[in-house]
């Protein structure tokens, strides 16, 4: 047995996410080091026992994943522990992953598992889960607008108001749209992902981005 690996299953799900990443000063100096690796070859390091390349993975993908993530559960509690169960199997079956498709592709579609059990768990139980929200085409409410036209100047407020117009959009358009504009995936990555036609992925972004700039006009009108 390795003595990086967990001497038995039962034991990597009560290990923490914290547990499994290194000190901060081996991740700082391996953001550094890795910086312009490509992550197919930090997930190879990783696979050949570098442990130091899961940190550099985990710094690399979990805010983006847990925004992934909140876009299917709409709770950033329920996000955050998705995304270490996310990391967990991600460390427990890391040579399951073979360079034939993109890392990034690889680890939204076990996030994306993972947050579509989490959905079906609510449904089983009869709670509300965020899909509760869909109906249809029905239209949300609009984002607050009540905000100074000196506020407005600052893109980083535009951005946050982005944000929260693509969290009112239902989960079909919300969750490819966000893959798009906030993660800079492809068509063909979405479509791998999401398991749907890259035609049916180029329609939603377009309808999606409709939506939006009915929601945002006011920016550009500003």
């Amino acid at each position: 047995m390795k003595a990086d690996e967990p001497k038995s299953k039962g034991m990597i799900k009560k290990e923490s996410l914290r547990e499994l990443v290194r000190t901060p000063h081996l991740v700082k100096r391996a953001l550094k080091s890795y910086q312009k690796l490509a992550d197919e070859v930090v997930i190879k390091k990783f696979q050949q026992g570098d442990l130091v390349a899961f940190d550099v993975i985990v710094a690399r993908y979990k805010e983006q994943l847990i925004n992934y993530v909140y876009t299917f559960v709409g709770d950033k509690s329920d996000a955050e522990d998705i995304v270490q169960d996310t990391f967990v199997k991600i460390y427990r079956f890391r040579q399951s992953y073979k360079n034939i498709a993109k890392f990034s592709t690889w680890i939204y579609t076990v996030a994306g598992n993972l947050a579509k059990s989490e959905l079906r768990k609510r449904k089983r139980q009869q709670l509300y889960p965020i899909s509760s929200l869909n109906n249809g085409d029905k239209e949300f409410e609009a984002v607050e607008t009540r905000i100074n036209s000196d506020e407005m100047t600052d893109s980083a407020v535009k951005k946050e108001l982005i944000k929260k117009a693509i969290k009112t959009l239902p989960e079909h358009y919300r969750v490819v749209i966000r893959m798009r504009e906030i993660d800079n995936m492809s068509y063909e990555e979405i479509a791998e992902v999401t398991k749907l036609p890259i035609g049916t992925v180029r329609s939603r972004i377009s309808r999606a981005r409709i939506r939006l700039q009915n929601k945002l006009k006011y920016l550009v009108e500003k």
